[in-house]
């Protein structure tokens, strides 16, 4: 990794938890370093997510039979991933913002 690039905080989880196939591996990891050389990311890729946080989104992340979500916040020192879950509805369950918003608060804590 390049000096200037940000690192990933992984607050939770990772791309090898959920049963991720290898394209979506592949495909989350190329997004995730895009993000963490400064790059910003717009739909189709990801999205914000002001509900879960100030500076919050969500990467998509389509595998062959699932749609994934990493909800990620960008710090300007890093990139924190908060959440990876897979998307069965079209609405991000509460538990999974209340996580999320409880992983920030613990993280701002240390």
């Amino acid at each position: 990794m390049s000096p200037q690039h940000k690192p990933l905080v992984w607050l939770h989880e990772s791309v090898t938890t959920p049963p991720f196939s290898e394209k979506a591996r592949i495909e989350a990891g190329y997004l995730l370093r895009l993000l963490q050389r400064g790059d910003k990311l717009s739909l189709p890729h990801s999205r914000p997510m002001p509900t879960c946080g100030a500076r919050c989104h969500e990467l998509r992340i389509n595998d062959a039979h699932k749609t994934w979500r990493i909800l990620y916040r960008l710090d300007q020192t890093a990139v924190i991933i908060l959440a990876i879950f897979e998307k069965k509805i079209p609405q991000t369950p509460d538990g999974i913002l209340e996580l999320c918003r409880q992983r920030l608060k613990d993280y701002e804590a240390t």
